[in-house]
């Protein structure tokens, strides 16, 4: 076994989140909104953290997004006060939930909706706690997930909303994505303003029609800064709000969308190495269950996506000549390439993953390390909040 091996403290998995690279992200998100005018809402949807929310908040954010009624909770039940509920939902139980928050003092609570009869649930809860819930509609900008189409479809939805008394029509709201175009500045860049001209478009059709449209919210992680840009310069003037999520912490599946760089992504699994016995590979000590799945396998026709019909479960911090080709749910197999320099039973290993989500939905905790030691640990209270 290796006597120096790093962050001897902790038993592995472990996830580590590097400070540096946190804060970073987070300042440069909060710089660009704040040049721009915008109010920043991060989308804690990644980290599910209360506590990394707070350090968005203490840059500049406005408040938080979540995606689920039942991350709304997680949120305010650490003091995080204004959270917006981004996907559109249905079902007893949750409307229940609405209700337990939105008597909660000092919360401000607006939900997303996509549906007439979405919010007529939210207008009965409304008149029963005696005040109107904020409401923003969700717009399909060519996503394809929820939302309705731009045009009449937003109008008519608009004009039953805002008869329905307990809810309050308060702004529109879009997600757009790279994966509309091809990941290229220009074609990121693009899309940006495509999809907040529409959003622009949206705001003076329905303030034209006596709307009181407060917040125009777009601007997901690969397009905020072309997003910002487009608002400094007068183009998109229109929009209030952006809603990055995946950018502060970032991962290899956001890299290929130009979500974030591969340098500035801070989150990595700690994993050990525990059998050297097969000449062409080793084990370590995380599989699904720890790293998720995700194999990215959509952006198979990418240059070096495969290494011996393998894909890639993530790349290891350091160390180009092994390849994690292959995970079971306890387990990972980590494969020596040409000439690559062999582990030793007991060595630790750094994995980027493909996807953030993926891991911090799993761990309890994550730990914040600046320059190879440990500074803090960060309880994901939020994570498996899926339901």
């Amino acid at each position: 076994m290796k006597d120096n091996v790093p962050y001897p403290s902790l038993d592995t998995p472990a996830v580590l989140i590097d400070m540096d690279k946190l804060e970073a992200n987070i300042k440069e998100i909060a710089q660009a909104a704040a040049e721009a005018s915008v109010k920043l809402r991060p989308h804690v949807k990644v980290h599910q953290c209360p506590e990394i929310a707070k350090m968005q908040m203490e840059a500049g954010a406005c408040g938080v997004e979540v995606g689920l009624i039942d991350q709304a909770d997680v949120m305010a039940e650490a003091g995080i006060n204004d959270i917006i509920v981004a996907h559109p939902f249905y079902g007893e139980r949750k409307f229940e939930k609405v209700k337990k928050l939105v008597t909660r003092p000092g919360l401000k609570l607006a939900i997303v909706v996509d549906m007439a009869e979405q919010a007529e649930e939210l207008s009965k809860i409304g008149q029963v706690v005696g005040k109107k819930i904020p409401v923003h509609i969700k717009i399909d900008t060519g996503i394809k997930r929820y939302g309705v189409l731009p045009g009449a479809p937003v109008l008519n939805l608009a004009k039953q909303l805002s008869k329905l008394p307990g809810i309050e029509l308060v702004g529109i709201y879009a997600h757009e994505s790279s994966a509309q175009t091809v990941p290229t500045d220009e074609g990121v860049a693009k899309v940006a303003l495509e999809v907040g001209s529409i959003m622009c478009e949206m705001a003076r059709l329905l303030r034209g029609e006596g709307l009181n449209i407060e917040d125009v919210s777009t601007g997901a992680s690969p397009t905020i800064f072309a997003i910002c840009r487009w608002v400094k310069e007068g183009v998109l003037k229109e929009i209030t709000e952006i809603h990055p999520g995946q950018r502060a912490i970032g991962d290899i599946a956001y890299s290929y969308s130009l979500g974030c760089t591969r340098d500035r992504c801070a989150l990595t699994l700690l994993t050990t190495v525990v059998s050297t016995s097969h000449p062409t590979y080793v084990v370590i000590d995380a599989g699904f269950k720890a790293l998720g799945g995700e194999s990215i396998i959509g952006r198979r026709d990418t240059p070096g996506f495969f290494w011996n019909g393998m894909p890639s479960f993530g790349p290891i911090q350091g160390r180009d000549d092994l390849w994690l080709g292959r995970v079971g749910a306890e387990s990972g197999w980590v494969y020596y390439k040409e000439d690559a320099k062999k582990l030793t039973l007991g060595e630790r290993l750094e994995i980027s993953p493909n996807s953030a989500s993926l891991i911090l939905n799993i761990h309890d905790k994550a730990y914040g390390v600046r320059n190879g030691v440990i500074e803090r640990e960060f309880s994901i209270t939020g994570r498996g909040r899926g339901s």
